[in-house]
């Protein structure tokens, strides 16, 4: 073998980067390059996380012409360097799991130098950071998610409040936060007043209006000042979020006026509407070179099994991603896919159920549903519905198969009936 010929297995991809160990206070940066020798050599230094310093850390970088830096997602503390060096040089944001160090070496400083390390020979797999605008559009739908959270535990505490006080108004009507019963409740708030038949004629409407005799058994109960107090307390509650999620819509309509058509052809995949349309615009942007396959994309949302083989035999694998807000929201989508009649999704369900339980069942759902959403905006495909009938089809074709070659086997030959 030749001496000369190189076998090294592992190149050099960046000769001049840097790693930074983030955290709340400050940041450790090791900055790696090659001396006037050619040998490696390193620079590690500290910064605050005050804006001013972390502009110190970026001239520093530009400094030393050091084009890309690594980072461990440390929660939202690698946001406030990522902002100040997005414009000048290149941000791989590493998952802490790839990057695990060495047992009995964990410092910051030991952590700058490791990420540099692995960053100088491309050991490091970068995650996904949308674009800024993209990032905003995040922050909305998040907020309106935890505003409609908020919102829903603020509705279960009134029906707990309304049954520990003998009020069954929510026994009566389908709807407690309906017209009829928010009018209702806002009777009961008041503690001075006596609720009579007419007041009831005057709050009700349509067809509710026959029920006016059980109405009024349902507010006979132990209903005392101090319920009338905590009741006006979670109705302004309702109120106010009902108010933010209003609030919040509104801007996420301005702000995704231009991507009506994404949005649209979204909307026409069963159990996905308009709200879920935009936080899936929201979670991935309009733009999906990022993601080569729809198998990447699955992977990254945490909807497709982990892979678990040894020794030739696969074995049940859990995806190493948990919680995912886009993965919550395609389960959410996928129940309500499945209750569209003679789908594809439905019939899907009910045959994975059977074998595998409801909760990897729907979760298979969410899968298929995330394929088809990566069509619809990278490639613009519309959506098809493939119906009931084709899964029956296909499950028809193979036993008429599997049928055919057991005859074959038995030295016979299947013939159809003519009709």
């Amino acid at each position: 073998m030749n001496q000369s010929q190189n076998t090294s297995t592992i190149s050099l991809v960046h000769p001049v980067c840097c790693g930074i160990d983030v955290h709340k206070k400050s940041v450790s940066a090791c900055l790696m390059f090659n001396d006037a020798k050619g040998k490696e050599s390193s620079i590690v230094q500290e910064f605050d996380t005050f804006t001013d310093s972390l502009m110190e850390l970026r001239d520093w970088l530009l400094e030393h012409e050091c084009p890309v830096v690594a980072m461990e997602s440390t929660g939202v503390y690698w946001q406030p360097v990522h902002n100040i060096l997005e414009e000048n040089a290149q941000v791989i944001l590493v998952n802490a799991r790839d990057i695990k160090n060495l047992p009995g070496r964990k410092t910051d400083i030991a952590d700058s130098k490791w990420l540099a390390g692995l960053l100088r020979y491309g050991l490091l797999k970068g995650s996904f950071i949308p674009p800024q605008h993209v990032r905003q559009w995040r922050a909305l739908t998040r907020l309106r998610t935890k505003h409609v959270q908020t919102l829903n535990d603020y509705k279960r505490r009134t029906h707990k409040l309304l049954q520990s006080a003998n009020i069954k108004i929510d026994s009566v009507l389908t709807d407690l936060f309906g017209a009829t019963g928010r009018r209702l409740m806002a009777l009961l708030a008041d503690p001075q007043r006596e609720i009579t038949l007419q007041d009831l004629h005057e709050a009700v409407h349509g067809r509710v209006k026959k029920k006016v005799p059980e109405l009024y058994r349902s507010i006979q109960g132990h209903f005392t000042a101090e319920h009338a107090f905590l009741l006006q307390s979670l109705l302004r509650s309702v109120e106010h979020h009902e108010q933010e999620i209003k609030i919040l819509n509104e801007r996420l309509n301005e702000l995704m006026s231009s991507y009506e058509t994404i949005l649209q052809e979204l909307d026409a995949i069963p159990g996905v509407n308009e709200v879920i349309a935009r936080v899936i615009l929201a979670e991935l942007g309009s733009n999906l070179d990022h993601f080569p396959t729809a198998q990447h994309l699955a992977s990254w949302v945490g909807v497709c099994p982990g892979n678990n083989e040894s020794a030739g035999k696969r074995k049940g694998g859990r995806n190493p991603v948990r919680g995912h807000y886009l993965k919550t929201i395609l389960v959410e989508a996928g129940w309500g896919a499945i209750k569209k009649k003679d789908s594809y999704y439905k019939e899907k369900f009910y045959r994975l159920r059977a074998r595998r339980g409801a909760k990897k069942a729907i979760l298979a759902i969410a899968h298929k549903i995330l394929k088809a959403v990566y069509h619809i905006m990278k490639f613009g495909t519309p959506y098809k519905e493939l119906g009931a009938e084709y899964l029956q089809e296909k499950t028809k074709k193979a036993n008429l198969r599997r049928l055919k070659q057991q005859a074959a086997q038995l030295g016979m030959k299947l013939t159809p009936i003519e009709a």
